[in-house]
């Protein structure tokens, strides 16, 4: 019997990963999959639109990791990043080998595997004994090869033109 869960990966510089994973955790819990949407790198106070009403739906479960990345925090560094993501790893391992959940979303994992906080292949032997049917969706900034040739599915989300060029920040209920 052919595997039904597959890996996609959205990736690239442009707006729209987290976005992608978001459409399709609720299109997923409309059809009543379970879906576990699992947010990496997106900390503390920061409570966004999507964090909101992922919440409330019943057939999601939502888990934001607190953690920063050095990238967009510069008081921060690889170390820092290693020793607060490596129990939040394990526990996004548990929860894909658990066979609880349809679909996982690993939102912004690719800074983990950029910056070697764990390495692609020891985290895809981790998970390669989950059952079949468990779709993963992993998103980030991060275009790397090893990842991609894992992956079934890859859609890179290429940035062209974008208002923070031009000086205009993250909006509320538009960009989170």
């Amino acid at each position: 019997m052919k595997k039904t869960g597959l890996i996609q990966l959205y990736t690239g510089d442009g707006k729209g990963k987290t976005t992608a994973a978001i459409g399709l955790a609720i299109r997923a819990s409309g059809q009543g999959k379970k879906v576990a949407f699992l947010q990496f790198l997106k900390s503390g106070d920061f409570n966004s639109g999507e964090e909101k009403v992922l919440k409330k739906l019943k057939n999601i479960r939502f888990i934001k990791f607190n953690e920063q990345s050095p990238v967009f925090n510069k008081k921060l560094n690889l170390k820092y990043l290693k020793n607060k993501s490596e129990k939040n790893i394990e526990q996004a391992i548990k929860i894909i080998n658990s066979g609880k959940y349809d679909i996982v979303i690993l939102d912004e994992i690719t800074h983990h595997f950029k910056f070697k906080t764990i390495k692609i292949n020891e985290f895809f032997n981790k998970i390669k004994k989950r059952p079949d049917c468990v779709e993963i969706v992993i998103t980030g900034r991060w275009i790397l090869k090893e990842l991609i040739n894992k992956a079934d599915l890859v859609t890179e989300m290429k940035n062209i033109k974008h208002p923070f060029d031009k000086g205009i920040f993250a909006r509320k209920g538009i960009e989170y």
